[in-house]
């Protein structure tokens, strides 16, 4: 049975070159909102810097799983090229979890802010641009979670309910 995983067809290059380019696009306009936004958004100043360090650590990950250190070999060893890539990527994967978490707090912390930025006498705004593109790139990862997980529990009950075992499968 672990054959057939580890056996997996490969997609082909053009393909993992346009998902690796759609995975680069929302970094890329997280920089640009946060770096066009900077100084709009006195409530909690915090968001723009957010996206835009969100949007250099989501690129330094894409451009990391580029690297041909970042793929596993064949024969199944690691070098120590190899072994730098893994560490160097998870550190950069806990440090983006660590920084989504943080950008949780201050992004629903001012739900829903004064977006006026004429009527700041009584409480300082925040940029809606900014503040709803935040928001929902935030969301959207809860919503893209929470489908991941709901599709593979129903992947689970249907490989249990089908008993997907091969006859030959002595186990």
């Amino acid at each position: 049975m672990w054959q057939r995983i580890r056996s997996t067809p490969q997609p082909k290059p053009k393909t993992l070159g346009i998902s690796k380019v759609l995975v680069c696009v929302l970094p890329v306009a997280q920089i640009a909102i946060g770096a066009v936004y900077l100084q709009d958004c006195p409530k909690q100043h915090y968001i723009p810097i957010y996206l835009v360090v969100m949007g250099v650590f989501g690129l330094v990950l894409g451009l990391l799983a580029c690297l041909p250190c970042a793929k596993a070999p064949e024969d199944g060893t690691a070098s120590p090229l190899s072994q730098l890539c893994t560490s160097w990527n998870s550190l950069v994967s806990l440090f983006v979890f660590c920084w989504f978490i943080t950008g949780n707090v201050w992004v629903y912390s001012i739900y829903e802010p004064n977006y006026n930025q004429t009527i700041t006498e009584m409480e300082p705004y925040c940029n809606k641009t900014v503040y709803l593109f935040a928001f929902w790139t935030i969301t959207l990862v809860y919503i893209l979670v929470g489908v991941f997980v709901l599709t593979g529990c129903c992947v689970m009950v249907c490989f249990y309910i089908c008993g997907r075992t091969d006859p030959d499968d002595h186990v």
